[in-house]
């Protein structure tokens, strides 16, 4: 592939799954852009999806592909994407992010596994003042 058409690489950009405390006080998870960079992204587009086996049936899944938008992350800013329920924590969830940095387009997916967001691979993220939850940068 020629090399002008893959892009330039994304650096100090993540996506974080976070758990945080809902008005009932169970646990609730949201995926959250970070922006670690020291310039502004603008014209965000993130798409998400879901996909997977169920481990039962050996069924094929799929979720419904949600589109986000997000006009301006100042550096070191976090916003929110949505929300994403437990029941798909099974799946391979997929965030893929686009931004414009100056007059260049980014773009880069964030693939968290199957299983990896669970308690046991919560964290403390920096960037979110210590709230834990599971990274990808």
């Amino acid at each position: 592939m020629r090399e002008e058409l893959l892009g330039p690489k994304v650096e100090n950009v993540a996506v974080a799954i976070v758990q945080q405390e809902g008005e009932d006080k169970q646990p609730i998870y949201n995926a959250y852009l970070i922006n670690l960079r020291d310039d502004i992204m603008e014209g965000i587009i993130i798409t998400s999806t879901g996909y997977g086996e169920n481990v039962v049936t050996g069924e094929k899944q799929k979720t419904a592909t949600l589109r986000h938008c997000i006009e301006l992350m100042l550096p070191n800013e976090a916003a929110r994407i949505e929300p994403i329920m437990e029941e798909v924590f099974g799946l391979t969830n997929e965030y893929w992010v686009s931004f414009w940095v100056n007059d260049t387009m980014y773009d880069k997916k964030f693939i968290f596994l199957p299983e990896t967001i669970s308690d046991k691979n919560l964290k403390p993220i920096v960037a979110m003042n210590g709230l834990r939850g599971v990274i990808i940068q």
